[in-house]
C-alpha cells in the first residue's frame, strides 16, 4: 500500500514539520509493509497542480495535514479526489480536526479517518490495519466509522520521543525555507484562546541528539531555525544549556547568517538567561514573546496570568542590549477588553519600540476553551476558517474592522521597517501616541488600500495623506522618507515623487569620490541624495555592513563640498 502525506503551507518560504514527522514514524513502525512519501504546497497554487502532483503517486491513501490556513483547500482537494477516485482513502489529521472529528465524518462521508492528536503512532498503526485488513476500532487517536456508525477516540497524546524527521529527502526540499525545530512538545500553559495546553505536560527531548540534529539543520541552507517549542524558556536551566550552545557553536559548526527564532514568556525570564541573551552574537536570535495584553483581569481571564510589571521590564532590559530581533504579539477581542483598553496595551507595548509589534485577532479555535464554553467566553465570531471574532461584550463590530485598519497601518509602516524615520517625524509634530497615529492613518487611507498593494505604490499614497496635513512641513517629510527608502533598498534608486534634479547632487558625488574615507568601494552600489531641511547630502553603500538586527543599511550625512 502506498500512501501520500500531504501539507498545503501558508506560503512557499514555511517548511512544514508535520508530514516529515509522520513519515519517519511510519517508516520506523511499518518498514517497507508501507510505501510513504511526502508532497507540500501552498494554499496560493491551483488546486489542478496539487491534485495532479497527488494523482502522479499514484497512492492508495492520501493524508493531509489540517490547519486553520489550510482547512478549506484541504475540503475541497479531498471531496474531488474521493468523486474521481473511488478508491482512494481520504485520511486528515492535525489540529483542525483533533477537537471535531464527530461532526466531520457526519458531514463527510469521503473522509476515511481522523487522526485525533498526535500522529506519530495512531497513523502507522492505521496504515498497517488497513492494508492487513484488520478491525481500527481500537486505535487510539483514530476517528473512524464500522458497522453504519462513527467511532469517536480521544486525542493521542504521546510520552515517547517522536522519530527523527530529518531525512535526506527533507533536506533536498527545505530548499534554503524557513526549517522548523522541535526540542519538546507540549505547554506549561492552558491559555482559553489557544490548543498547546491540551497537548499534555511538557516533555523534553534528548539534549544531545537534539545538538546535533540542529547542527545539521543549520547548514542545510535555510536562514532561519524556527524553535517551535510553545514556550522556549520554560525550563530556566536547559533554556541557559541551549544558549551556550549556540554560542558557542556560531560561526564554527553553525553558519554565521543563520537566525534562530524562540517563543518565549517574557515575565519568567530570569536575571541569568537575560544576561546571557544579552552577550549572544548580535542578530543570530529572534525572540517572540506573547503578551496579548497588559491587563491583568484580561489575562486572569484566559488563565494566563503575569506579572505584566516584570514583563515589561524584561522586554525594556532586552531591547536594551540591541542584538536581538524582538517580536511582540497583542491579541484584539479578548474578555474585558475594550476600546480603551486596546489603546492603552497597544500604547504601552508600543513605547517600547520592539522591532516587530503583531496585532492579531480573536481565533475561536476548535478545541479551545474559548469555543468551548461560550457562556464564559461571549463573543460572536466568524464561522468561517480562521473563526475570527466579530464583536465582542467589549468591543462593537465597528470597533473592530476599525482595529483591522489600524493593524494594516502597523504592518506597512512599522513593521515593514520601511517607513520608521518617516513615523517618528509623523509622531514628533502631531504630539499623538502609536495608537492614534496608526488608527489615523488607517482610517485616512481605507479606501485605498488592498491586499496586493506594494509598498513603494503604499509610499506614495502615504506621502500624499501625510504632507496633506497642515502640522507636516512637505519638504521635512520627503527627506524622512527619502531617508528610509535609501536604508532599506537597495537599488539606490528614489522613487519619482521623492526625487529632486538638482545639479548639486553631481557635485556632491564628484565630492566624495575624492575623499579617500568617503569613496564608493569598487563594485558597490551607492545611493545618494540631498536633504533639503537640513541642508545636506546622504549616501548609502549597499554592501554588507548592515544594522545586524533591523536589516537596514548604514546612512552617512555629509555637508556640500565648499
Amino acid at each position: 500500500m502506498k500512501a501520500v502525506l500531504i501539507s498545503l503551507n501558508s506560503k512557499y518560504i514555511h517548511a512544514s514539520l508535520a508530514p516529515w514527522y509522520l513519515l519517519a514514524a511510519i517508516r520506523k513502525q511499518c518498514g517497507s509493509r508501507i510505501e510513504a512519501r511526502v508532497t507540500e504546497g501552498t494554499v496560493n497554487e491551483p488546486v489542478e497542480a496539487v491534485i495532479a502532483r497527488i494523482r502522479a503517486e499514484d497512492c492508495d491513501v492520501a493524508g493531509f495535514s489540517c490547519y486553520i490556513w489550510n482547512i478549506e483547500r484541504v475540503m475541497e482537494i479531498g471531496a474531488y479526489l474521493h468523486r474521481k477516485y473511488k478508491n482512494m482513502k481520504i485520511i486528515l489529521g492535525g489540529p483542525e480536526v483533533s477537537y471535531r472529528a464527530q461532526s466531520l465524518l457526519e458531514t463527510c462521508p469521503w473522509i476515511y479517518a481522523v487522526i485525533s492528536g498526535e500522529g506519530e503512532v495512531p497513523l502507522p498503526a492505521l496504515l498497517e490495519a488497513m492494508e492487513n485488513g484488520d478491525d481500527i476500532e481500537e486505535i487510539p487517536g483514530v476517528c473512524g466509522r464500522k458497522d453504519g456508525r462513527i467511532f469517536v477516540h480521544a486525542p493521542y497524546i504521546g510520552t515517547e520521543i517522536p522519530p527523527d524527521p530529518y531525512t535526506e529527502e527533507y533536506f533536498a526540499a527545505l530548499d534554503g525555507r524557513i526549517a522548523y525545530f522541535e526540542s519538546s512538545r507540549g505547554c506549561p500553559f492552558s491559555c482559553a484562546f489557544c490548543l498547546s495546553g491540551r497537548c499534555g505536560s511538557v516533555r523534553y527531548f534528548p539534549a544531545e541528539t537534539c545538538r546535533e540534529t540542529l547542527i545539521r539543520l543549520a547548514n542545510a541552507g535555510t536562514r532561519t531555525v524556527k524553535f517551535v517549542d510553545r514556550t522556549f524558556n520554560a525550563h530556566p536551566a536547559r533554556t541557559n544549556a541551549w544558549l551556550q550552545f549556540l554560542k558557542m557553536e556560531y560561526g564554527k559548526r553553525i553558519p554565521k547568517q543563520v537566525r534562530f527564532h524562540f517563543e518565549i514568556a517574557g515575565d519568567l525570564l530570569q536575571e541569568d538567561t537575560m544576561e546571557l541573551m544579552g552577550s549572544l552574537p548580535a542578530g543570530m536570535v529572534q525572540l517572540e514573546i506573547g503578551l496579548q495584553s497588559f491587563h491583568e483581569k484580561t489575562l486572569a481571564a484566559v488563565t494566563r496570568k503575569t506579572d505584566v510589571e516584570k514583563l515589561e521590564r524584561n522586554i525594556r532590559k532586552l531591547l536594551s542590549f540591541g542584538n536581538m530581533h524582538i517580536h511582540l504579539d497583542l491579541i484584539m477581542g479578548l474578555p474585558f477588553e475594550d476600546m480603551a483598553g486596546v489603546r492603552e496595551s497597544f500604547n504601552r507595548a508600543f513605547r517600547l519600540r520592539p522591532h516587530m509589534l503583531q496585532v492579531g485577532f480573536l481565533k475561536l479555535l476548535y478545541g479551545a476553551a474559548m469555543r468551548e464554553e461560550p457562556d464564559k467566553f461571549p463573543c460572536r465570531f466568524d464561522p468561517r476558517p480562521p473563526y475570527e471574532v466579530i464583536c465582542t461584550p467589549w468591543l462593537s463590530e465597528e470597533e473592530l474592522k476599525a482595529l483591522h485598519l489600524l493593524e494594516d497601518a502597523v504592518e506597512r509602516i512599522y513593521n515593514s521597517g520601511r517607513f520608521l524615520r518617516t513615523m517618528a517625524y509623523c509622531l514628533g509634530v502631531w504630539g499623538c501616541e502609536g495608537f492614534d497615529f496608526f488608527m489615523n492613518i488607517g482610517q485616512a487611507m481605507k479606501a485605498q488600500v488592498h491586499p496586493g498593494l506594494s509598498l513603494n505604490a503604499y509610499g506614495e499614497m502615504l506621502f500624499e495623506v501625510l504632507s496633506a496635513d497642515a502640522r507636516v512641513d512637505r519638504q521635512a517629510l520627503r527627506d524622512h522618507m527619502v531617508m528610509d527608502r535609501l536604508e532599506t533598498d537597495c537599488s539606490g534608486r528614489l522613487p519619482s515623487y521623492l526625487r529632486v534634479e538638482d545639479p548639486r547632487l553631481r557635485q556632491l558625488r564628484k565630492a566624495l569620490g575624492k575623499d579617500g574615507e568617503k569613496k564608493a568601494k569598487p563594485g558597490v552600489k551607492r545611493g545618494l541624495a540631498i536633504l533639503y531641511s537640513q541642508n545636506c547630502g546622504v549616501y548609502v553603500d549597499y554592501d554588507e555592513t548592515k544594522d545586524a538586527v533591523r536589516g537596514r543599511y548604514l546612512l552617512h550625512m555629509v555637508p556640500f563640498p565648499g
